[in-house]
């Protein structure tokens, strides 16, 4: 993993990205060659050594392939998903280009040489992904990892690794006689003359992940520890290397101490007036833009069923703070008849038929704009709940309060992460994400779950 500003991101994605934006740049260079060839010209015409419009290009599709979710896990291995995808991300820079071409047409290099560009630079992408997944497929990229303990908290990791495997984990050790919550397979053997650093070599392991809970009484062998650490394997705690891996915070192994003396929750003046002006110019433009969609959002609903097309509720905010929330009414007017807050279900049968569709693509979510601008909320952040479920929840859910220290958003880390939540135990899921995301907040974080969110309209995953 890598840390890029706050957020951590596999190096074998960055490497990725890396190598796709080389190629787009490359097909860029042809296509532009082949057209000023056809017009008696040389690149060297352009007056640079790499053309502005070639990279604009590359940077353009690289941002228009993540938002795809084509440098996230759901990619790897799955070569139908993989193609469905690319070529719907090629098909939309095409149309992006197309429309360029009739807007600025000095820009355009003209659609034959447009089609054969994006044509070679898909052709490109199909290749070069073949190729690094066969080679990350080998195991080539990933640590060798050792785990110490058996536990209850290890069985989480271990859940995680057999859908995740981010790096390869070679086994656990039982440190002490107890129960084993990982199958007895993946727990290796020790001999009486065994030591953590014969363990370390004869296995080849790069990282130990410390998952004991005891450590009390030689629970811990922090000598053989630093026997390893001195061979240049590195150590690292349980909730560290999980965080760092999935991009959550593990409630199981979570302590005071670990927050308060780790890394992380710091925000300071600067940061939240970046973040505030960030929310204001992006979310006036995406105001603008949305407007003319949630007229006619609107008038559906009023065709269908009546006034009022909006839904004023009360969440809870920044610092338990309460506040308006605004949305357009997908559900029935008598949906809450009884005064009873209750969690949406799937296929719930209150939903109306336009509610249907507007919740899909996330139209109904648009009012909240003007709670943005208000700065009540965020553009990305923990989603508001409702008083009667946070009250609930923090009874219930270690730490939930936390997610209260930062504003609100339209969507967050949770949201693009993990499926919609509709039960305490789909809180506690998200809880982890949200504690992440509160941890390591910062713009580049922003940024990326915005294009994830882009992935989460366009497919409709997770709406109900």
């Amino acid at each position: 993993m890598i840390q890029l500003f706050k957020h951590y991101v596999p190096g074998r994605l960055i490497l990725l990205a890396a190598l796709e934006a080389l190629m787009l740049l490359m097909a860029a260079c042809v296509g532009l060659s082949l057209h000023l060839a056809g017009s008696g010209g040389a690149v060297s015409d352009t007056g640079a050594v790499v053309p502005p419009h070639a990279v604009a290009f590359a940077l353009g599709m690289v941002v228009v392939i993540s938002s795809m979710g084509l440098y996230g896990w759901d990619a790897w291995g799955n070569d139908e998903f993989v193609r469905a995808r690319l070529s719907f991300a090629f098909l939309l820079g095409l149309c992006v280009m197309v429309g360029i071409s009739y807007l600025m047409p000095s820009l355009s290099p003209g659609l034959v040489t447009t089609g054969a560009t994006l044509a070679i630079a898909l052709a490109g992408s199909l290749l070069l992904r073949a190729a690094f997944y066969r080679w990350t497929r080998a195991g080539l990229l990933n640590s060798r990892v050792l785990v110490l303990g058996t536990g209850s908290r290890v069985m989480r990791l271990a859940e995680y690794a057999q859908r995740n495997p981010n790096d390869k984990i070679i086994g656990y050790v039982a440190l002490q006689p107890s129960e084993h919550y990982v199958p007895l397979s993946h727990v290796l053997p020790i001999g009486h003359s065994d030591t953590l650093l014969s363990l370390v070599e004869r296995h080849s392991i790069d990282k130990i992940v410390v998952g004991v809970r005891d450590r009390r009484a030689g629970g811990l062998p922090v000598q053989q520890l630093l026997d390893c650490k001195a061979k240049g394997v590195k150590v690292v705690e349980l909730p560290t290397y999980f965080e760092r891996q999935y991009r959550q915070v593990m409630l199981e192994s979570l302590n005071p101490s670990w927050m308060v003396f780790g890394d992380g929750f710091h925000q300071g003046s600067f940061n939240n007036a970046v973040k505030r002006l960030f929310d204001l110019t992006v979310g006036a433009v995406l105001f603008l833009l949305a407007f003319p969609v949630m007229l006619v959002a609107a008038l559906c609903i009023y065709l269908q069923d009546g006034l009022p097309v909006l839904y004023r509720q009360e969440r809870v905010g920044q610092g338990g703070r309460a506040f308006t929330l605004y949305k357009l009414r997908t559900m029935r007017i008598d949906a809450e008849n009884d005064g009873a807050p209750q969690w949406a279900e799937a296929d719930d049968d209150r939903v109306t038929v336009v509610g249907r569709f507007i919740r899909k693509w996330r139209i109904d979510e648009l009012p909240q704009l003007y709670n943005v601008l208000r700065g009540e909320m965020s553009l990305v952040g923990p989603r508001p709940e409702r008083a009667f479920f946070v009250d609930q929840l923090v009874k219930q859910v270690p730490y939930y309060a936390l997610r209260h220290s930062a504003k609100p958003g339209i969507t967050g880390w949770a949201q693009v992460r993990y499926a919609y939540g509709s039960s305490v135990d789909d809180a506690i899921e998200k809880l982890q994400f949200d504690l992440y995301y509160v941890k390591n907040r910062c713009l580049f974080l922003d940024l990326m779950t915005l294009l994830a969110t882009v992935e989460v309209v366009l497919w409709g995953r997770g709406a109900r």
